[in-house]
């Protein structure tokens, strides 16, 4: 029935949207993993893990062996170490998770990989595509599972939004407008604004927004940026302009300097989908078609465990024996980097890392 059927009378039936089809997190194989770098995003994996998987987390490593046998310690931790290669050298562990700022992934991963033992690193992948290419040709190589810990993907939410777009009911897709901005401290010395650790909006704040519209647009072409460094000299505030592979603009923006909406919207040319909350983590997704239908869905579970469903993903995969996973694959992951290589050498932001190297 078409929209003139309604204006005469006639009614549309209700817009129902597909179920998600991602496993309960707590139904995964459970591994027993290690953390690199026990901080605030370590100790998110860890509660996490051990409260919404049948995963745990059974070795910590820090350069500090105090910091990490206190935080063995404050988790039911069984070993803690002060640096990889005595974890790895210990064994008893199934994949290692690299919490650690993304300046020290490439460092921290590579061990790891030529060990043979499957890693889920923390977004942004490394500093740079070159790096990242390294990691992944290692873990081709060695055939060892290797993934991006861009939970996002991995959510309830994102499953049923894919399944959105490929059933097409939202028409051409015209646009992806995004946006993560953060009211960050202004100290130098604060990781977001230093260097040496890849500091800046893009690599932490940015590659959320920049991943979803690689996702559902493709590859990121055509970029036109404007943006902002900070005194530190890494980015403050970017905005992008750009075109994908598949069709369709993107929209996006991030900055150190205020909170932003965190929103995503997909707008095509028979309706939208709406990411509501921070369109990164659990929340809404509503669709809203031109004939004026509109539907719903809620993550369906607790919105702090929203890092289950990563874990699970990669407990899975590795346990499958596969390499890469096709919701955060290889290629996604490179994309993304490329993407953000591009933008960064249009601001002139280059880290000391990559001058040294």
């Amino acid at each position: 029935m078409s929209a003139d059927d309604t204006r005469e009378g006639g009614t549309l039936p209700d817009l129902v949207l597909p179920a998600s089809t991602v496993p309960d997190p707590a139904a995964a194989p459970g591994l027993r993993w290690g953390v690199i770098s026990p901080g605030h995003i370590g100790t998110q994996f860890t509660e996490t893990a051990q409260r919404a998987t049948a995963s745990r987390v059974v070795s910590v490593v820090s350069r500090s062996a105090e910091r990490a046998a206190a935080f063995a310690a404050e988790h039911g931790v069984e070993s803690s170490y002060d640096s990889v290669g005595e974890m790895l050298a210990a064994g008893g562990i199934d994949a290692v998770y690299i919490a650690s700022p993304h300046a020290q992934h490439h460092e921290l991963t590579r061990p790891v990989l030529e060990a043979g033992v499957p890693v889920l690193v923390e977004k942004a992948f490394t500093l740079n595509a070159p790096q990242a290419r390294d990691l992944l040709d290692l873990a081709r190589d060695r055939g060892v599972f290797a993934m991006e810990a861009m939970w996002a993907r991995f959510l309830p939410q994102y499953d049923v939004l894919r399944q959105v777009l490929d059933s097409g009911i939202l028409g051409e897709i015209v646009e992806v407008a995004a946006d993560h901005g953060q009211a960050m401290p202004t100290d130098p010395a604060h990781r977001m604004n230093d260097p040496e650790l890849g500091g800046g909006a893009l690599l932490d704040l940015g590659v959320y927004p920049i991943s979803f519209a690689q996702m559902v647009l493709g590859d990121l072409g055509e970029l036109a940026v404007r943006g902002e460094r900070t005194p530190t000299g890494v980015d403050g505030t970017v905005a992008l302009l750009a075109r994908g592979a598949r069709g369709g603009m993107a929209r996006l923006g991030t900055t150190l300097r205020a909170r932003t909406p965190t929103a995503a919207v997909v707008s095509g040319t028979a309706g939208s989908a709406h990411l509501g909350g921070a369109f990164f983590a659990p929340g809404t997704l509503t669709v809203t078609l031109l004939d004026g239908r509109t539907a719903r869905v809620e993550h369906p579970g607790p919105h702090g465990d929203g890092m289950a469903y990563e874990i699970a993903e990669a407990a899975r995969r590795i346990t499958a024996g596969e390499l890469e996973s096709p919701l955060m694959s290889w290629a996604d992951t490179l994309s993304v980097m490329e993407t953000m290589d591009a933008v960064r050498a249009e601001l002139g932001v280059v880290y000391p890392g990559e001058a040294r190297a």
